[in-house]
């Protein structure tokens, strides 16, 4: 165990594995995607067509086989994830999730990103990520070579993080806002947090100065609790479809 700032990192972690990586959900794109195979000359080109297979409809928004190649790819612009793969199966649950939000904050808009605040933000990602070192991130030009590592164009990435940020947004204004933690849940969560630590025979620290983590914990798992339930009576309402390969849209 590595304590309580270790307990706060990964309560974060699932909050954004489940929230965000990448755009999904287009509701005008179709099954095929069009790719150039440049000959000798412009006059020689030739149009290869590459079948993109649908592997969801929610709603009528299709998620395509390359939404969840981009999921895996913007794993790599999470910092505090725990980088076990996903299975397809969990990257389809969590991009038809993400797709209901994004459905939702469609019908609700909401004040938009602002360039200044999409700075600010992949500026500290920049400086977050630990593979971002062999690169220089630091410098504009190595942080351009990381993100087209990934496969990825910076235009790209600004438009997949301002996507995410709409979400968290969405997310903490809907369901944390009226949550709150009373002193005696913040107790209880210590006092089992004693009995590991004397489990493992380490000296656990005062209550006082983890108490704002442990309120962190707490929130968040409350959070997580009414966004689930939120989800499941939105699929519910709605038509959610899981293609298997080889099976015909509905």
């Amino acid at each position: 165990m590595n304590g309580a700032s270790g307990r706060f990192l990964l309560a974060s972690a699932t909050m954004l594995a489940f929230v965000f990586s990448c755009e999904v959900g287009r509701a005008q794109q179709g099954t095929t995607k069009a790719s150039a195979s440049a000959g000798t000359s412009a006059s020689n080109a030739q149009q290869r067509v590459v079948m993109d297979r649908v592997v969801a409809v929610v709603n009528g928004d299709l998620i395509l086989q390359s939404d969840l190649d981009e999921e895996t790819r913007m794993a790599a612009f999470q910092p505090f994830d725990d980088r076990t793969p996903a299975t397809q199966e969990k990257l389809i649950e969590r991009l038809i999730d993400r797709t209901l939000i994004l459905q939702q904050i469609r019908q609700q808009p909401q004040v938009a990103i602002n360039e200044a605040q999409l700075d600010a933000e992949l500026a500290a990602l920049r400086k977050n990520i630990p593979q971002c070192v062999a690169y220089h991130c630091a410098t504009d030009a190595g942080w351009e070579k990381f993100v087209e590592a990934q496969g990825f164009t910076l235009a790209e990435l600004r438009d997949r993080w301002r996507q995410r940020m709409q979400v968290l947004r969405f997310v903490e204004e809907r369901f944390r806002m009226g949550i709150r933690i009373s002193q005696p849940e913040i107790d209880a969560y210590y006092a089992k947090l004693i009995t590991e630590y004397r489990a493992e025979k380490v000296t656990p620290p005062a209550e006082d100065t983890i108490a704002d983590r442990i309120q962190e914990i707490l929130l968040q798992q409350q959070v997580d609790r009414l966004l689930d339930d939120w989800l499941t009576s939105l699929r519910a309402e709605g038509s959610v479809k899981i293609v298997k390969p080889g099976e015909e849209l509905p």
